[in-house]
């Protein structure tokens, strides 16, 4: 990798001083469930680097799978930038320290084998059957990725991590009824369990079946990780600073003010252990830290790349990122850490619906926080048990006024995504039976 990427950064330097090179390669395993078959099991290499150059105040981009194409892809990267328009806030990462990333590779990567994603699924589908359900669909992925950037400013960053990532829907049936459930787990280590992603999938569907009406009324609703996972990717966009600069956040004019309740805190973190959005860096080199976005209520900080940063007079939060070496860089999350102060026991909910998941999160008003979702394996709480499960009912309410209200339950931490959360306490949610 280094040996290409130094070539092709010598090669661009010749007709820009303002050069990025990102070299990115990848293996993978992936497979796929269909009922209770697996539908296929492969193994792909992925090599390939991208090119940026920088010419007075002018961006251009390229990028290929071919190592032969290096010259034609630094030509093809320069022509884009004598056709782009000119804008002053393009820039590339500055020379840093990187800080060494715990747990984000497990070298059990390097020996894993179709025939153990082969085994791992087999298991989740016997472990279904097993608890008299069926499954419907589901998978198993595990690969390694390498990242190298260099750049003009002397930038040289290297990572390297895995993933490993499973999951299945099942249908339970009684009756003629028929409920349906999904559970999935992802790693950076290659510690998940086949058995317990299956039997938590069939509990929540043979739970939910026999469901009751609800009575539509304001009530306190317990959102379960990937319930209060869905709901929150709307609020992130508020603090995007891309977002903030384009008038589509309601944070906009916020920092400094209170806008969430006082007992939690939010940071993004690139650098927390085992996350699933740890680096050492990010898609631009830039260091990976540790961002208050929140703290106590109040608004500190929006999430920055350096074309955002250099645009809003800010420093980079170490967000500039990107899918792949074919794309470029743009505000995302690392790991979105919620912290709160006191944590609630579910015993202290005298009355209330826990829902294990959403549908429609997408739907919601990136701007106004407005959401009207279904809510998924939901079952009442009364006098802090969870008991009889919920027919079909919606959760309509607004993200931004939830959050001035919410709060954290005791229990596990999971990371969901990039968010990494404990179950939400929503007060006084109109659920509509």
């Amino acid at each position: 990798m280094m040996e290409i990427a130094d070539d092709t950064l010598n090669l661009a330097l010749k007709h820009s001083d303002n050069v990025e090179i990102f070299v990115e390669k990848e293996k993978s395993i992936d497979l796929d469930i269909q009922k209770n078959e697996i539908n296929f099991a492969k193994e792909a290499f992925t090599y390939g680097l991208g090119v940026r150059i920088i010419l007075n105040g002018k961006m251009g981009f390229s990028y290929t799978t071919n190592t032969d194409k290096i010259e034609e892809t630094v030509e093809n990267a320069l022509f884009n930038a004598k056709s782009n328009i000119a804008d002053k806030n393009f820039g590339l990462a500055q020379k840093s320290e990187y800080i060494k990333v715990k747990g984000i590779y497990d070298k059990k990567i390097n020996s894993l084998q179709i025939e153990d994603s082969i085994e791992f699924a087999k298991t989740m589908i016997n472990a279904v059957e097993d608890a008299k359900c069926e499954p419907t669909s589901g998978g198993f992925s595990a690969g390694y990725g390498e990242t190298l950037i260099l750049n003009s400013n002397d930038v040289e960053c290297r990572d390297k991590s895995s993933m490993f990532s499973g999951f299945i829907a099942v249908n339970a049936e009684e009756n003629g009824e028929i409920s349906t459930a999904y559970e999935g787990k992802s790693s950076r280590s290659y510690d998940i369990d086949p058995i317990w992603i299956a039997e938590n999938a069939s509990r929540i569907a043979k739970n939910s079946l026999n469901g009751q009406s609800v009575e539509t009324k304001d009530i306190n609703v317990l959102l379960d990780y990937r319930a209060a996972s869905g709901l929150f990717g709307t609020f992130v966009n508020a603090v995007n600073a891309d977002n903030v600069q384009r008038g589509r956040s309601i944070f906009a004019n916020e920092i400094g003010n209170e806008v969430i309740t006082p007992s939690l805190s939010i940071y993004d973190d690139g650098t927390y252990e085992g996350g699933l959005g740890s680096s050492i860096g990010d898609g631009e080199g830039t260091a990976s830290q540790k961002t208050p976005v929140i703290e106590d209520g109040v608004l500190k900080n929006f999430l920055y790349d350096i074309y955002t940063a250099k645009k809003g007079n800010a420093q980079s939060t170490g967000n500039g990122m990107r899918a792949s070496f074919a794309d470029m860089p743009a505000v995302g999350l690392s790991n979105f850490i919620l912290e709160f102060k006191d944590l609630i026991d579910i015993s202290e909910i005298k009355e209330g619906i826990i829902v294990t998941d959403v549908l429609g999160a997408h739907t919601a008003n990136p701007i106004s926080g407005d959401f009207s979702v279904e809510a998924n394996n939901s079952f009442k709480i009364e006098n802090g048990e969870i008991s009889t499960p919920v027919k079909k009912a919606m959760l309509s309410g607004n993200i931004f006024n939830l959050m001035k209200g919410v709060a954290g339950i005791s229990g596990e931490i999971r990371q969901m995504g990039p968010f990494v959360i404990p179950r939400l306490l929503a007060r006084s949610l109109r659920v509509v039976g």
